[in-house]
């Protein structure tokens, strides 16, 4: 966009707020949009902004709304920083309404920025503060660069902007990137910058959550393929769901065409059959591209699912509503937005959890499960987040990284997070805001990349009413909440125990229909957990190829109301001679008995050791 002089500048300006029309080309078409767009709301431009921030609460809350956005864009604000501090400027990222979320670069001119409200927690639309380049690049949807006068109000004089929308995939605003500066410097890079930056965050959306869509990256230059510089337009069943601007325009198509287009109306589908090589467009054009065709879900199999990957534990059984519930978190563990797993004790969350992490794009990194409850007080601290060396007595002299760090580029599982003092809550909401941990005993943050999963048997909600668990962490980490069904929810139980079964009892035949019935019949108040021991017991006491009888079974009684606490009584010897085979099968190694069993170790020393 072309920027007029400082004279016709000026000119302009006096022309247009004495109610004169102005000649065509006196100020650049946006520009002029947006001074008729702000005298149309009754703006003064001569007046004194009172640009509030929001609250401190309020911005925390944004900074979660815009979480995604935020870490696509953490390297571009990374980058741009230097350039920034050479230049004497900011670097702003703002939501989808201008609101400034984050800014970095020159501290010097930071000072001044903020002197017209140029900081986080302000919105810069033009409702709030008229024509500057964040509000016009929303209000026109383009890149736009507004130069000293071309901003309405006077006292935004001083600042030379360039900034560009961001749009996320599915063709909708996600935010705004900004360079400002002084209006007395040369900005001669800072909207090609700004381009290349939006063009990098753009193409980081397509990173994640699109493996069971038909994803097509293309361009006319080969070696520009999997550079941010390529097209890529997403199809699911063959339906144009969404793309990026490169795309767009290489096929001759808006935003307008998401969800309204096909992959046969774009391009010689035929052609989609490839996974890489020449594709052919509708319009004539021919791009080098690369096809990445639906992976398979496991959502859609129908039956037993599958075993989880290396954990040793069934998959979790799941009801229509979870199944729904599962495809979501696969999406948002992708986008690393935190899940709330609640359900009763024993209904499968650490399992679910695991379940999850092996279907979505972390699967090949760390699964870290901490349960807050086991830790004693005194070291959940150290355990969590490490320690320098020497930072309390009995410290390993090296020091220890946490077990947060442990999780890196993984899921970090925070089961029974009710059961975490109140002290560690307002340290754990630190390190899931910045993704930063700092040792015990000082030292350098450290970043930190994962994807908080929590999971609770108690009513969060009613603790945060209590004062007994924080507010802020609450809504940290319940961003969505999946509830686990209790075993005695589930319509057929018999289909559960049979399929549980043919998965823990290898070498065993199907249970008879009698036992089936009976262990179907039971209440399970233990849940999953229970009803797995059970089974694990019953085969670890029973001879392989011998069919399991009802006496081979704890004695329930005929009144299923009345069983738990014979059933337990019973169950209490029959799990502790699985446990002591279990050891011996494993020379002793508790640990690795525990795991055979699918119990925590604590559970397996508890009953054995302080007997």
């Amino acid at each position: 966009m072309q920027q007029a002089s400082d004279a016709a500048l000026v000119a302009a300006r006096e022309r247009f707020f004495s109610g004169h029309d102005l000649p065509e080309g006196l100020v650049p078409a946006p520009i002029l949009r947006s001074w008729q767009r702000c005298a149309q709301q009754g703006l003064d431009a001569s007046a004194v902004i009172h640009a509030e921030p929001v609250t401190a609460p309020e911005l925390r809350a944004l900074h979660e709304q815009n979480e995604t956005l935020r870490l696509l864009s953490r390297s571009e604000l990374v980058s741009l920083r230097t350039e920034a501090r050479l230049t004497d400027s900011v670097v702003i990222l703002t939501d989808a309404k201008g609101l400034v979320l984050d800014t970095t670069g020159s501290p010097e001119f930071a000072g001044r920025a903020a002197e017209v409200a140029l900081r986080p927690g302000v919105t810069w639309s033009e409702t709030a503060t008229g024509t500057n380049a964040i509000g016009t690049a929303l209000a026109e949807r383009r890149a736009i660069e507004v130069h000293g006068g071309e901003h309405f109000f006077e006292l935004h004089g001083i600042l030379h902007c360039a900034a560009s929308p961001i749009f996320d995939p599915f063709g909708k605003l996600a935010g705004v990137l900004d360079l400002s500066g002084h209006a007395s410097a040369e900005h001669t890079h800072a909207m090609g910058l700004v381009r290349l930056a939006v063009e990098q965050i753009e193409h980081r959306f397509f990173a994640r959550g699109f493996d069971d869509m038909t994803v097509v990256r293309f361009h006319r230059a080969a070696d520009l393929l999997g550079t941010a510089r390529e097209g890529i337009l997403v199809f699911d069943g063959g339906r144009l769901i969404a793309g990026n601007r490169r795309a767009l325009h290489l096929v001759g198509l808006d935003r307008k065409a998401l969800r309204q287009s096909t992959a046969e109306e774009i391009f010689e589908t035929a052609a989609l059959a490839t996974q890489r090589g020449e594709l052919r467009a509708r319009n004539g054009e021919r791009f080098f591209a690369a096809v990445s065709e639906p992976r398979k879900s496991p959502l859609r199999v129908t039956g037993t699912l599958p075993r989880v990957a290396k954990s040793g534990e069934p998959a979790p059984f799941l009801t229509p509503e979870t199944r729904a519930d599962l495809a979501k978190a696969i999406r948002l563990v992708n986008a690393e937005i935190p899940l709330l797993i609640a359900g009763e004790t024993g209904a499968g969350k650490e399992v679910f959890a695991r379940y999850l992490h092996g279907l979505t794009q972390r699967a090949g990194k760390p699964f870290v499960a901490i349960n807050c409850a086991a830790l004693p007080e005194s070291l959940i601290e150290s355990e969590l987040f490490g320690y320098q060396p020497g930072a309390f007595t009995g410290a390993r002299k090296q020091g220890a990284i946490g077990l947060v760090q442990q999780a890196e580029g993984g899921i970090l599982f925070l089961d029974e997070i009710g059961d975490m003092p109140l002290l560690l809550q307002s340290r754990l909401l630190r390190v899931l805001q910045d993704k930063e941990v700092v040792p015990l005993g000082g030292g350098t943050a450290q970043k930190a990349d994962f994807v908080p999963v929590c999971a609770t048997n108690r009513d969060l909600k009613a603790m945060v009413e209590a004062g007994t668990f924080r507010a802020d962490l609450y809504y940290r980490i319940a961003q969505f909440t999946i509830r686990l069904p209790a075993l005695c929810d589930f319509p057929d139980r018999a289909t559960v125990v049979s399929s549980l079964w043919s998965q823990l009892a290898t070498g065993h035949p199907p249970l008879p229909a009698p036992v089936l019935a009976r262990l179907a019949a039971q209440p399970w108040p233990g849940n999953f957990r229970e009803l797995t021991g059970t089974l694990r017991a019953l085969s670890a006491l029973c001879e392989p190829e011998q069919p399991i009888t009802l006496a081979d079974l704890p004695q329930f009684t005929e009144q299923v109301t009345a069983a738990p606490l014979l059933f337990q009584n019973d169950l209490g010897s029959l799990t502790e001679a699985a446990m002591r085979r279990a050891v011996d099968q494993n020379n002793g190694n508790l640990s690795a008995a525990a795991r055979a069993l699918g119990i925590d170790r604590s559970t397996l020393y508890r009953r054995l050791v302080w007997k």
